[in-house]
């Protein structure tokens, strides 16, 4: 594995340093030109790879993507199973552009068969960028590290700058509401956030909400003359 490789390693000379940052470098520059080729706005979604066709996280994501393909969306996702399989397969199935992003592990995650676009990472870091670079915001589902862990880099890129006009979708009320919470009774009273970067979030168990507050902010910035498709796109401060 590059990564567990890269990270272990103390004793890496020039030429193998250099070899290395070379392949982060292409990694980086494929996954930018696959990017390239998303032609509509597009959402992120995450959530748990655990859970099953038939659960209400499973059917609740596969929704939502239906409906974002509908409005004319793209759905990016991690490209494995359960929530990221069911966003791509209800994008699929609501005739819009599913974009998968795999990363190769050592128990195999196999890509979902609902993809129309499909790039499989080395690198954790340069797949969660693409995340970000490719997406006008994100909605998260229920899920453990990986899930959490993409929930709060969003959060820190929105409240130190590096990404505006980011909307964040938090869905279903009852999983989310002891971590919100805990910033609200521990994080916040002792200064470590502020009561805007609460505000960052939305929190909702209707797909349709979900949606409309994405779509929502997307029509603000183009409204007020920005353009999310540029080079200069919210997500390049």
């Amino acid at each position: 594995m590059e990564d567990r490789r890269l990270l272990e390693s103390h004793e890496e000379g020039p030429e193998e340093l250099q070899r290395t940052t070379a392949l982060i470098a292409e990694e980086f520059h494929e996954g930018f030109r696959a990017v390239e080729q998303i032609d509509r706005p597009a959402v992120s979604m995450f959530g748990s790879a655990r859970v099953h066709e038939g659960s209400p996280p499973y059917e609740l994501a596969r929704r939502t993507g239906r409906l974002f393909a509908e409005a004319g969306w793209a759905v990016v996702t991690g490209g494995g199973p359960g929530v990221m399989e069911a966003a791509n397969r209800g994008c699929r199935e609501g005739g819009g552009l599913s974009v998968g992003f795999n990363i190769a592990l050592p128990h195999e995650q196999g890509a979902n068969p609902y993809l129309d676009m499909s790039l499989t990472f080395k690198h954790f870091y340069v797949r969660k960028t693409m995340f970000v670079k490719a997406a006008e915001g994100f909605v998260v589902f229920p899920g453990g590290f990986g899930t959490a862990d993409e929930l709060f880099e969003s959060l820190t890129l929105i409240q130190t700058g590096k990404v505006l006009h980011f909307p964040v979708v938090l869905f279903d009320r009852t999983f989310w509401s002891p971590m919100l919470d805990w910033v609200r009774e521990r994080v916040l009273p002792l200064g470590m956030v502020s009561p805007e970067d609460i505000e960052l979030l939305t929190v909702t168990d209707d797909p349709d909400e979900a949606v409309g507050v994405v779509l929502d902010s997307y029509r603000l910035l183009y409204a007020e003359g920005g353009n999310p498709h540029e080079p200069e796109k919210a997500d390049a401060q």
